[in-house]
C-alpha cells in the first residue's frame, strides 16, 4: 500500500471528515423522505400506476440493496409494468443473497411466467411448492404456466389444490374458469365464473371474462348487461357488435 509523506496526514484527515459529515447530512435526509418514498410507492400500487411504483421502490432499492421485502416489491412492480425479465434479474441476485427463500422464488417463478419462458417458470414454482406446499399462490401461478402450455387437465388440478388452500379465491376461480373454457368445457366454466362473481373481491377483468364465455355460449343480451356493470357507454356499445357476433357463431 503507498504510503503518503507526514504533512499530508493532516490535510487528509479533515477532507475524511468534511466528506463524513456531508454523508452523514445526506443519510439523515435519506432516513426523513423514506416514509414518503414508501407512501408513494403503495399509492401508485393502489392506482396501477406500476412505473410509479417502479421509481419510488426504485429508489429505496438503491438505498438498501440488501433489504429482500424492498426488491420483492421492485420486481413486482416492474413485472406488473412490462418488464418481467428486470425483475427476474433482479429476482436472481436476491436468490443469489438470502438462498432459495419461497417468497424470491415465487416472484422470479411470476416473473419468468410473465417473460414467457414457461420452462423456467415451472422449474421454479416446483421448487417453491416443494419448499411450502400449502401457499395456495403457488399452485395457481402452476396452473396458469400449464395453461399456456396448453396442459389442461394439470393446470385444473393445480388450481382445485389452490381452492383447498384458499376456498372460493376470485383469482383462482377466474383462472379456472378460463383453462375450463380452452379445454372446452364453456358450460362449466361459465359455473365457475359465476361463483367467482358472487365473491366480494371480484373485480372487473373476471366479470367482463364471465361477459365473453356468456357470449361464446350464445347469450349476447346477458353478456352485454353484465360488461355494462363496468364499461362505460360508448365501450358497452362496442363491445355489444362483438358479443352479438359471437352469439351468433355459437348457434
Amino acid at each position: 500500500m503507498r504510503r503518503f509523506a507526514p504533512f499530508l496526514i493532516p490535510l487528509l484527515l479533515t477532507g475524511c471528515a468534511a466528506v463524513t459529515m456531508e454523508t452523514a447530512g445526506e443519510d439523515v435526509i435519506a432516513r426523513a423522505v423514506e416514509p414518503s418514498l414508501r407512501a408513494a410507492a403503495a399509492n401508485a400500487e393502489a392506482n396501477n400506476d406500476w412505473k410509479g411504483a417502479a421509481q419510488h421502490w426504485g429508489t429505496l432499492h438503491q438505498r438498501h440493496p440488501e433489504d429482500t421485502a424492498i426488491s420483492l416489491s421492485l420486481a413486482r412492480s416492474w413485472r406488473y409494468g412490462g418488464q418481467p425479465q428486470q425483475a427476474a434479474d433482479l429476482m436472481q441476485d436476491t436468490l443469489s443473497r438470502t438462498g432459495r427463500d419461497v417468497p424470491v422464488l415465487i416472484e422470479l417463478g411470476k416473473d419468468y411466467l410473465a417473460a414467457e419462458r414457461l420452462g423456467l417458470a415451472l422449474k421454479i414454482l416446483e421448487e417453491a411448492r416443494a419448499k411450502a406446499p400449502d401457499i395456495w399462490d403457488i399452485h395457481s401461478a402452476m396452473g396458469v404456466a400449464l395453461d399456456s402450455l396448453g396442459r389442461y387437465p394439470e393446470a385444473q388440478g393445480a388450481y382445485e389444490r389452490a381452492l383447498e388452500l384458499a376456498p372460493d379465491n376470485p383469482v383462482v376461480l377466474n383462472n379456472l374458469g378460463l383453462s375450463q373454457a380452452q379445454s372446452g368445457q364453456l358450460s362449466i366454466a361459465i359455473d365457475t365464473l359465476q361463483r367467482a362473481n358472487e365473491h366480494p373481491g371480484a373485480g372487473p377483468q373476471l366479470r367482463q371474462n364471465l361477459a365473453l364465455l356468456l357470449a361464446l355460449k350464445g347469450d349476447a343480451p346477458a353478456a352485454e348487461r353484465m360488461a355494462a356493470k363496468d364499461l362505460p357507454p360508448d365501450m358497452v356499445r362496442t363491445n355489444a357488435g362483438i358479443y352479438r357476433t359471437l352469439a351468433g357463431a355459437a348457434r
